[in-house]
């Protein structure tokens, strides 16, 4: 994978439980983890002394964040929402040249902030609620 330019790795959320995607609004950062638990199953046995970890075994799990400004009421209205409906409908992340994660996320935090002379910005975490499909790209 190539250079790529960080607008084009977007969060969208589906919006009326209907399988319509729509990009969250303002974002002006975004970062995507993929995470996976190990089980350490190292035993006076390992060879060498050396870790030995259970494959497949563990809890896998995606975090993301986003940061931006206020620019679309509908996506901002369904964000909020979320939160504090504490629902966890599918989202979709696009990751240039690499795929398209989806399935269900909540609303983990959503924080707002401002200063006098600025705009207001808003910064969004979501959780992976459930198992998630991977599509390449």
């Amino acid at each position: 994978m190539g250079a790529q330019s960080g607008k084009d790795l977007l969060i969208k959320v589906d919006m009326s439980a209907s399988g319509q995607f729509t990009t969250l609004a303002g974002l002006r950062a975004t970062r995507v983890s993929f995470n996976a638990e190990t089980i350490d199953v190292t035993s006076l046995e390992s060879q060498g002394g050396w870790r030995e970890l259970l494959a497949g075994a563990g809890v896998r799990s995606v975090s993301i964040t986003g940061s931006g400004v206020f620019k679309d009421a509908a996506t901002d209205e369904r964000a909020r929402q979320l939160f504090f409906d504490g629902e966890a409908p599918d989202f979709q992340v696009l990751i240039p040249d690499f795929g398209i994660v989806q399935g269900p996320f909540q609303v983990a935090s959503i924080d707002y902030s401002g200063s006098h002379n600025g705009e207001a910005t808003y910064e969004l975490s979501l959780a992976s609620a459930g198992a998630l499909s991977f599509t390449a790209i």
